[in-house]
């Protein structure tokens, strides 16, 4: 991952309705969320929904399907990995055994 991508992608997540609306479909994986349904959940007005939405679509953090008359929004959870990735690329200098309690730190939150 460039580093002009993960900053687009932070910046994304650097706002509460946003952070928690990523949150909110990565929970609801893999089936996803219609729009309406995502702005209620965050008690959001639809176009204010939508405008963060498009915020997290841009950073190539949700992806949209049109399935009927609803959009359907679900979390890509590929660029977050990349993100993740970006960040521990360089961990521990390469020393892969020392980053272990990092990594089991993430299995465990996971959980």
């Amino acid at each position: 991952m460039e580093p002009a991508a993960a900053i687009t992608a932070f910046s994304a997540l650097a706002q509460t309705t946003r952070l928690e609306t990523f949150r909110l479909l990565v929970r609801h994986e893999p089936q996803g969320l219609p729009a309406g349904e995502i702005a209620q959940a965050m008690g959001a007005p639809a176009n204010t929904m939508s405008a963060h939405l498009a915020v997290l679509s841009r950073a190539g953090l949700v992806t949209s399907e049109r399935r009927s008359r609803s959009i359907i929004y679900r979390a890509e959870l590929t660029r977050i990995q990349d993100l993740a990735l970006f960040l521990m690329k360089d961990c521990c200098d390469g020393q892969g055994d020392s980053c272990g309690p990092t990594f089991s730190g993430v299995e465990a939150a996971s959980s």
